[in-house]
């Protein structure tokens, strides 16, 4: 059975869902503020995080951000009142998998909940500690660093190198690159997307201003030749 954990401070909005989940054969644990999730998700063998944004105390944003920087790789969706792509962006930036916008229907969450669940099953399974030339990457641990001096990533340069290294050698198009790092059905321009890559090549390649690693390939995307 899988577990997921609810992070709703509105008592009919938590009860709502801990009926519809039980319903389809999830466990539900249940937690009212961030300071409670962090405590049971960094303790707890969940399989999924639902998180709502706007908590008492510490929001779902530095939840989020807590949880992705001491290694909690538990995949997060994201509950949202607020409809700004700003907040929806924010939110995959710091870690999270996926967002809900409320009112949300509980078919759509409950197809969500499978899509993300169903993401992390079928991946295949990989060594914890990658090594690209001199980079060591700990999938664990979420970090990065060359000759044992960490590179500090942010959530999304994490993730798309992850993606990167796990399609080594692939040309991954702008559209599949979004796909891979943020989620499907997100909109972001190829300016965002290079500004990324660029970022990132910034942190990983020894001479940014000529990339060995992450190469663009004119017309069609990325490649990773690490």
């Amino acid at each position: 059975m899988k577990r997921i954990l609810v992070v709703e401070d509105e008592p009919t909005i938590a009860a709502g869902l801990e009926d519809n989940l039980s319903m389809e054969g999830y466990s539900v644990d249940l937690a009212e503020d961030g300071a409670a999730a962090e405590s049971m998700a960094a303790g707890g063998r969940y399989d999924l995080i639902l998180l709502d944004l706007m908590l008492p105390g510490k929001d779902g944003f530095s939840v989020c951000r807590s949880l992705r920087s001491a290694g909690v790789q538990t995949p997060i969706i994201v509950l949202t009142a607020r409809r700004e792509e700003i907040d929806k962006v924010l939110g995959l930036e710091l870690g999270a998998d996926d967002y809900v916008t409320k009112p949300f229907s509980p078919r759509e969450l409950l197809a969500r909940i499978k899509a993300v669940l169903r993401r992390y099953q079928d991946m295949p399974a990989e060594p914890e500690v990658r090594r690209i030339g001199d980079l060591e990457m700990d999938l664990r641990k979420l970090t990065v660093s060359r000759h044992g001096i960490p590179i500090p990533l942010t959530a999304t340069e994490f993730r798309m190198l992850r993606e990167f290294v796990r399609h080594k050698g692939e040309v991954l198009a702008l559209d599949r690159l979004i796909e891979l790092v943020w989620g499907r059905g997100i909109s972001l321009t190829e300016r965002v997307v290079y500004t990324h890559v660029n970022n990132l090549r910034g942190k990983i390649e020894e001479d940014p201003s000529n990339p060995r690693l992450l190469v663009s390939v004119r017309g069609f995307g990325y490649r990773f030749d690490g």
